[in-house]
């Protein structure tokens, strides 16, 4: 079941947002489907930042990247879209525990706020109207196909698409531009560090070709 949200574009930092769904979990449960309706693009921005930081490091699990990766893409094109992303129906509509929950996302709303001091809204051409927004959600959505590729086995194969993702994720859900325009340098990297291993990859099978002969 996919539902359409409309995505606006909001000057809100993405921690006053969790602080209204929070402000807004009056009964004794809610959804994954409430949540993310009621937070919208900064709800997705925020999952996907989490689901990156596993790959902050040269070398990640395998199969890993694969399933937070095929997670990454959902999102992103969910942005591109303008809508929500699917998500089965048994995980979307389970009923939370409000009371348990609450506390779990205080903690995080003040994790957000001390990242408040870092990123702030500029180079707004980069985060602002529907056009760029949705330029965005092809970029992320291109990272995580970038970091679904099997070579975990290589280092920073998925550290640079994993640093490229939190970098898009954090600065598109602060309208930070600057943070924005690192995640695009990164995702560049990224295809040219592939690049460059495949055409090593090449090089080499046609020199053991040479030999062969």
């Amino acid at each position: 079941m996919t539902t359409t949200i409309g995505f606006q574009d909001t000057e809100k930092k993405t921690s006053d947002v969790l602080q209204d769904v929070i402000a807004s979990m009056h009964g004794e449960d809610v959804t994954l489907r409430e949540i993310l309706s009621e937070m919208g693009e900064s709800g997705l921005l925020l999952l996907c930042g989490l689901l990156s930081l596993p790959f902050l490091f040269p070398v990640s699990i395998p199969g890993v990247s694969t399933v937070f990766g095929a997670g990454i893409v959902l999102i992103g094109i969910a942005i591109t879209l303008n809508q929500m992303p699917w998500l089965p129906e048994r995980l979307a509509d389970r009923r939370l525990d409000s009371k348990k929950l609450v506390p779990v996302l205080e903690r995080g709303v003040g994790v957000l706020r001390r990242m408040d001091g870092y990123i702030k809204p500029r180079l707004s051409v980069l985060t602002t109207g529907t056009p760029v927004n949705r330029v965005n959600g092809l970029v992320l959505t291109f990272s995580g196909f970038l970091l679904m590729m099997p070579l975990s086995f290589i280092p920073f194969s998925n550290t640079l698409p994993g640093v490229a993702i939190l970098l898009l994720s954090a600065g598109i859900s602060q309208r930070d531009g600057a943070v924005v325009a690192a995640g695009y340098l990164l995702v560049v990297l990224t295809v040219l560090y592939f690049g460059g291993l495949a055409y090593g990859a090449f090089a080499a099978t046609q020199s053991f070709g040479v030999l062969g002969g």
